[in-house]
């Protein structure tokens, strides 16, 4: 066991962030920690590290274990080159170099089998350090993570927060302690980064212990989940797809032992009621009461925390079906970050995605009038009504009250209705009379939702939605957008988000803006396929057209159709019940290939029914 925590708690005050904790790391797991804001994650974590401690609660810990924490690894001095800073965590490599070089310098006068011996015990552990490759690897990270390599040579101190914070990251990486820390890893990193990061998670050679909403990420670098609710932990074996799976099915299963825990309880007290005064059946009766005394009375709502905001968006108009031109539209501020043509119909819902500091943003505002354009033109459709949603104006700030905040902007309305849309969005009893400035990140965020709820717009322009949600705000946000029968045009960096939300893509990188009219997962494959070679080769004759089919092959080609998809349809239904059986929700691997089989069948029968219709016309 290389790290355990028995019984732990953690007050704040007399209110208990958690309490009887079981946590344990094995070996070079790879572990998730999720849960609600506010429900002690990186408490947990900064107890872990020593930043602060656990109130109560039993640790061990195996000998020399090095834990690293991001929070810990602040950059001491402003002075030093970014070179010179990360070069620190290479301190035993290049002491263990010096020994090798006096060694070599030894042994031109003297060679002995103690000397050879020594020599080989020094190198082995220079080569296990990576002693050979230590720059290229600082190099890579570094690169990596939105820095040229000319930036290693400027002081620290040249650097801003921001960048300071990643590059505090970048050494904590390259020092790869035994368990390493991960708080928020994604926040302000661009796709690729985050792409490059995952392979570096999976691929670490020690234990991760990850809090994260980035959902995805937590998909491709976890094996365990850890879930925090109501201040316990739960253990999960598999990734996070896993995980909400078997989280469903204990709530379910706990919900079906709660009926019928319910059911024993009314037939025990139907049965006290009936004997309970009758002389020879009044002690059956007590006993009876005496066992419902004790009885450990399960109550579900228990098991999870159900609570998000449920809200649907809809357009006071439908709009005509031309929704935006834009044409030629350079973006930028002193300088172009980008040129654009895109053409928006009713329906569409595209993602905007790129690296840091490619023009997504300013696009955005740019259309918004909030920037102005360096060239070119834009033109919005017959009653298209915008609504915008900024990651920034949604962090207000102000002495009014929720109520106050949202009735100002709609004082048409009545208190009713205001006080129904905030209890929408989670404001509800005295939420509403809290200040403004008093609001955490993800309130602020849900008050601008709901501003954004009542003006009924049929054309949403989002700018990073889910910055500052948690998980099942997230999903909470996905649910109410998927049911809008308006335009979305969205700028986000959560691809699980994207994956469930956009019908196509329009990147932003250094090679200019480039629309892909696919799904994420289509656009993330065409990417990943290798590119077709150029047919340089004659090209083959074209066949000649098929005759029409007569109207007895017809009909028998769509019997034959009719009855493969039938068999097809049963076949996906055995899969999707797999989905529920112990040995799949178990075994992430398996759920995965599950998953996939059944994409592949939903594949086929959709091929099926398109060959159908068409028999058919």
């Amino acid at each position: 066991m290389l790290y355990q925590v028995s019984h732990a708690a953690k007050y704040f005050g007399a209110d208990p962030v958690f309490e009887d904790v079981q946590f344990e790391i094995k070996g070079n797991e790879k572990i998730a920690i999720v849960g609600r804001n506010g429900s002690g994650k990186t408490t947990f974590l900064r107890c872990m590290c020593g930043e602060t401690s656990f109130d109560k609660g039993n640790v061990s810990m195996a000998g020399g274990t090095t834990i690293g924490y991001l929070a810990q690894k602040q950059l001491e001095d402003d002075h030093l080159t970014v070179r010179e800073t990360l070069m620190q965590v290479y301190t035993r490599i290049f002491e263990l170099q010096k020994q090798m070089n006096e060694m070599e310098e030894q042994m031109v006068t003297e060679v002995s089998d103690r000397l050879l011996q020594q020599y080989a015990r020094v190198q082995e552990a220079f080569e296990a350090l990576n002693g050979y490759n230590w720059e290229s690897e600082m190099m890579t990270v570094f690169t990596r993570f939105g820095f040229t390599a000319a930036d290693m040579d400027k002081t620290v101190g040249t650097f801003s927060g921001g960048q300071k914070t990643r590059i505090a990251f970048v050494r904590l990486l390259l020092s790869k302690p035994d368990i390493l820390l991960l708080d928020e890893p994604t926040n302000h990193l661009d796709m690729n980064t985050i792409v490059w990061l995952e392979n570096y998670v999976r691929n670490y050679p020690h234990a991760v212990v990850t809090v994260s909403h980035d959902r995805m990420f937590l998909d491709r670098t976890s094996d365990v989940v850890y879930d925090l609710e109501y201040g316990r932990m739960t253990r999960y074996t598999g990734n996070y797809s896993s995980y909400v799976v078997q989280k469903q099915n204990n709530i379910e299963r706990r919900q079906a032992a709660y009926e019928r825990q319910q059911k024993d309880i009314a037939r025990l007290e139907a049965l006290i009621d009936r004997f309970r005064y009758k002389k020879n059946k009044a002690a059956f009766a007590q006993s009876k009461i005496k066992y419902l005394e004790r009885m450990d009375k399960l109550d579900p709502a228990a098991d999870a925390d159900d609570r998000s905001f449920k809200a649907t968006f809809v357009p006071r108009l439908k709009g005509g079906e031309r929704v935006l031109d834009v044409k030629d539209l350079t973006v930028g501020y002193d300088q172009p970050l980008c040129t654009v043509n895109l053409s928006m119909r009713r329906g569409d819902r595209v993602a905007v995605i790129g690296d840091n500091d490619t023009g997504k943003s300013t696009f955005i505002k740019t259309l918004m009038g909030l920037v102005p354009p360096l060239s070119g033109t834009w033109l919005l459709g017959h009653q298209i009504e915008v609504g915008y949603f900024d990651q920034q104006i949604a962090q207000l700030s102000g002495t009014k009250t929720v109520l106050e905040e949202l009735w100002d902007e709609y004082p048409d309305l009545d208190r009713t209705t205001i006080r129904t849309v905030l209890g929408r969005f989670l404001f509800s009893a005295d939420d509403v009379f809290k200040t403004v400035d008093m609001l955490s990140g993800g309130e602020r965020v849900r008050l601008s939702f709901a501003k954004l709820l009542l003006k009924e717009a049929n054309f949403l322009m989002l700018d990073e939605p889910t910055n500052h949600l948690d998980i099942p705000g997230k999903e909470a946000l996905e649910a109410s957008l998927s049911g809008f029968t308006g335009t979305l045009l969205f700028v986000s960096h959560d691809r699980y988000f994207i994956s469930r939300l956009a019908t196509s893509i329009l990147v932003l990188d250094g090679d200019g803006a480039r629309f892909y009219p696919l799904t994420y997962s289509e656009y993330m494959e065409k990417q990943e396929a290798p590119e077709e070679p150029i047919q340089t080769e004659k090209p083959a004759v074209q066949k000649p057209e098929r005759t029409e089919m007569s109207p007895e092959s017809r009909r028998r080609e769509i019997k034959r159709i009719e009855e493969q998809i039938t068999e097809t349809e049963a076949l996906l239904e055995e899969k999707r019940e797999l989905r529920f059986d112990e040995e799949y929700y178990h075994d992430y691997r398996k759920m995965n290939e599950l998953e996939e089989e059944i994409d592949t069948i939903h594949n086929k029968l959709e091929h099926m029914y398109e060959q159908w219709e068409k028999l058919n016309q």
